[in-house]
């Protein structure tokens, strides 16, 4: 998803054997010769395996190799030539030598145009040579294989024509990590038996006549599960972000933002009016130096302290696969009297031995962390999203928060599948099954990563991590991997 950031990262060197038993010597796999990993150029901070010792460094591992320079070199051609074969074409549809068959924007005067150049010249000439890699009719639920409704084409992508056959192919792209998205017994039974009693929608907010007892069971049990006094959960994972952080800081506050924070925490943040400063990822010493001349400064012009600071990370970074360094933002957060907000959303029920998240992970206190999001779309194969915390922090949530307010109250045959997902990971109901899945997906993990590594592959993020960034760099090969996921 992301190329080299100019960074490398060191790490630790492993042996291998090759298939003939000659042994061979790369770094943690690669046959490239490159150091899988980076490290800051500007402070010289190890972000691999630690050798400062401690319990949680010796086994903290992430890959960030540098992209390989005549891959840089060989991608950027091949986009290159991408767009000058699209400018000769769109110079051949002008004078009409060749049919254009996009549909553009007629000229209003004095009207701005809707959409920007670049978008569309983007679209028409390089995304639609592989269109038929994206927006596939699913016909089957999230599992490891789904069917996909077969597409043709007859005129080099511009149109499709459906062919009435399903394709089964593999899936690469799902965050059902615990496979309690697909339809089995185990959920579906309690399912469908809220279904035939409160319906499939609440038509009210939750400050009105949407906050069902299924809805009161649900947040008791989040808390429960997370180990938090309290808990509010909302219809939808973005809004979780976007729409709660307000109701926590205003104008007068700061926001320290890791860079590479989701789209949802940007929103939210760039919503409540506070002050933002983004600092380096995972880099603590430029996040103390931020947080020490926040105290010492205070605010802009008046010098007045902050009303607020709060530190906004990810457990899992959706994109990178990489961990927060959790144990030493806490460590930073109560040094400076800080508050901690963390995003759980691809790390709950996929991390730590109980499924709880980083925290879990870490061993961390839960109580160490001021506000604890995350969602239901992803481990629980649900949807909707949750904050933990103080009783204090939740009641000023279910009086202020956006979500409560002016969106409905989450569907009730979801709440129930999470109540029943969330019920198997604690062992309440299916003893063992919960944590079978979460030992299961953590063997998967390493497995996959080990496998890709071998092969030479570059992939970024922790060992640990459920999410697995590949790099394919080539806009060919990017459709040559789509297209070879077809089983039949």
């Amino acid at each position: 998803m992301a190329t080299g950031r100019g960074e490398t990262r060191t790490s630790t060197v492993e042996n291998t054997k090759m298939s003939n038993g000659q042994p061979r010597n790369y770094t943690n796999g690669h046959k490239n010769g490159h150091t899988n990993g980076y490290k800051n150029g500007t402070n010289g901070k190890t972000n691999g395996k630690s050798e400062k010792g401690g319990r949680w460094q010796d086994d903290f591992e992430e890959y960030f190799e540098e992209t390989p320079y005549h891959i840089a070199i060989l991608t950027y051609l091949g986009y290159a030539l991408m767009v000058f074969i699209g400018h000769v074409r769109d110079f051949l549809r002008y004078y009409g030598i060749e049919q254009d068959k996009s549909c553009t924007e007629s000229n209003q005067e004095d009207y701005v145009p809707l959409y920007q150049n670049w978008e569309s010249f983007y679209t028409r000439n390089v995304y639609r040579r592989i269109r038929d890699c994206w927006n596939i009719p699913i016909a089957s639920c999230a599992g490891s294989h789904i069917d996909v409704q077969e597409r043709v084409t007859h005129d080099h992508g511009w149109n499709f024509e459906m062919t009435g056959k399903t394709l089964k192919v593999m899936n690469f792209g799902s965050y059902n990590y615990l496979g309690f998205a697909e339809n089995k017994e185990l959920c579906g039974r309690d399912v469908q038996r809220v279904t035939e009693k409160y319906g499939v929608g609440t038509c009210a907010s939750r400050q009105e006549l949407g906050y069902l007892d299924i809805h009161r069971e649900l947040d008791s049990l989040v808390a429960d599960f997370l180990g938090t006094e309290a808990a509010i959960t909302v219809p939808m994972g973005f809004a979780t972000n976007s729409m709660n952080m307000p109701a926590l800081v205003s104008k007068g506050c700061l926001i320290l933002s890791d860079e590479l924070n989701h789209a949802s925490l940007i929103l939210g943040s760039r919503l409540t009016g506070a002050l933002i400063r983004v600092y380096k990822h995972n880099d603590m010493k430029d996040l103390e130096h931020k947080l020490r001349d926040a105290v010492c400064e205070g605010q802009p012009r008046t010098h007045r302290p902050w009303k607020k600071i709060l530190i906004v990370v990810e457990g899992v970074y959706s994109m990178e696969g990489s961990l927060a360094r959790l144990p030493e933002i806490v460590s930073l957060k109560k040094k400076y009297k800080a508050y901690l907000y963390l995003d759980e959303a691809h790390s709950v029920g996929a991390m730590g031995p109980h499924g709880r998240g980083v925290v879990d992970h870490f061993g961390l206190d839960p109580h160490d962390v001021d506000i604890m999001m995350g969602t239901f779309t992803k481990s629980f194969g649900a949807c909707g999203g949750y904050i933990a915390g103080s009783k204090r922090l939740i009641r000023h949530l279910r009086a202020n928060s956006h979500s409560a307010i002016y969106s409905c109250s989450m569907s009730p045959p979801v709440t129930q599948q999470i109540i029943s997902t969330m019920s198997c990971i604690m062992g309440r109901t299916n003893p063992q099954e919960g944590r079978r899945r979460i030992q299961q997906l953590k063997w998967n993990t390493r497995y996959f990563r080990k496998g890709l590594h071998e092969r030479g592959f570059i992939i970024y993020g922790n060992k640990d991590s459920p999410v697995v960034p590949l790099l394919i760099y080539m806009p060919s090969k990017i459709a040559l991997f789509s297209r070879e996921c077809v089983l039949m």
